[in-house]
């Protein structure tokens, strides 16, 4: 089957849905990149080819603001509120009926987890997950509630020396180091045998 890109109406401006079906797919993965990168990100290049091969179609979602071709990140709530419309227009017709994993990496997978249960997702894949931003005056909040609510499966992936620091595990939540930092660009092989992985057992 051959991908295809859609452009997708949402509350906030058109998003960009990238569609790599496989014949017979076993679920969907759909991706978001992060605040300052697109959908070429190696992180999310290694993520998407390791699904096609365990028979997972992968949809890579470009955000209204970059699309417009802007530099800065839209607020949390239109984030989300895009993130959502693109899923659901999805759902209707390219991904009608399949079991769906959502995720990204830093900002995209936040937005993933912030609305893990909008979207009915049945698991949650984040690379580089923020957990704590730079520093600029006081004690910064952590992020890690937006994990903490999530309530299926979650993968992170993150790299040793993440500034951002590292998540802790949980009960649904399995946390790989790899080596490298915040850009993950270090160690491909680790992230798509992490991936793997998970997603075998996710959606066998």
């Amino acid at each position: 089957m051959r991908e295809k890109t859609l452009d997708i109406d949402t509350p906030h401006g058109l998003a960009r849905a990238h569609v790599h079906p496989v014949d017979e797919p076993r679920a969907a993965l759909a991706l978001g990149h992060g605040a300052g990168g697109g959908v070429g990100s190696q992180d999310l290049v290694t993520t998407r080819d390791v699904a096609i091969e365990r028979g997972v179609t992968v949809v890579l979602v470009e955000q209204p603001y970059r699309v417009a071709g802007r530099r800065s990140s839209a607020p949390a709530a239109q984030l989300d509120a895009a993130w959502v419309a693109v899923v659901e227009h999805l759902g209707s017709d390219d991904l009608a009926g399949l079991r769906l994993v959502v995720g990204g990496r830093s900002l995209g997978a936040r937005v993933a987890c912030r609305t893990a249960t909008a979207t009915d997702a049945v698991g949650v894949l984040c690379l580089a997950f923020p957990l704590v931003p730079p520093r600029r005056t006081g004690t910064p909040a952590s992020r890690l509630p937006e994990l903490e609510a999530v309530d299926v499966p979650v993968l992170v992936v993150q790299g040793q020396r993440d500034p951002f620091g590292i998540p802790p595990s949980g009960p649904r939540r399995e946390v790989v180091l790899v080596t490298g930092d915040h850009s993950l660009r270090s160690d491909q092989t680790s992230i798509a045998e992490a991936v793997r992985a998970w997603l075998t057992k996710l959606v066998e």
